[in-house]
């Protein structure tokens, strides 16, 4: 499982004072307003930065730093990813998974017929979609419903669904 979470990524500065604009890639950016640090990658370590202040601007989320009150102090920060340990991600209700562990789990079928393996998940507002390539080199798009997603074991690494008719195999 991904211990770690990318939440967003330093696109620029944002004025003088040490602000970065960053390009959120959760599902929530008003989940910024509850985090209190995120982690910097640089390089192959990552480095803690205490959050000073959040704000939004259009489709972007301005991160002021502690200890971080110059634009020279974060120009180097440009075009990192930003990330968050799991204990401190979001906690999910019943049923709700992050993207991150399911993406390469093995999909099957009911009857534990393998299908393909899960690539990708799409949001589309009413609900997520499953990316399910399969060895034929299809692609099958199935929706994250009750009515197609029987189970999900992360442990196990499988995705056990239902195809609705007119799904291809």
């Amino acid at each position: 499982m991904t211990e770690n979470f990318r939440v967003g990524t330093i696109t620029s500065t944002h004025g003088l004072q040490g602000e970065v604009k960053v390009f959120p890639t959760t599902d929530d950016p008003a989940k910024f307003k509850k985090l209190k640090k995120v982690y910097l990658e640089n390089g192959s370590a990552l480095t803690e930065l205490e959050i000073a202040g959040v704000k939004f601007f259009k489709n972007m989320v301005i991160l002021r730093f502690c200890g971080h009150d110059r634009i020279e102090d974060v120009e180097p920060y440009r075009g990192k990813d930003l990330y968050v340990p799991r204990k401190d991600a979001v906690k999910l209700n019943k049923d709700e998974y992050y993207i991150a562990d399911l993406i390469g789990l093995s999909v099957v079928l009911e009857d534990g017929t393998p299908l393909g393996t899960l690539d990708d998940v799409l949001q589309t507002g009413a609900n997520d979609v499953y990316v399910v390539h399969t060895p034929q080199k299809k692609e099958i798009l199935i929706p994250a419903i009750r009515q197609c997603v029987r189970n999900v074991d992360i442990a196990s690494g499988t995705v056990q669904v239902h195809l609705l008719e007119g799904m291809d195999k």
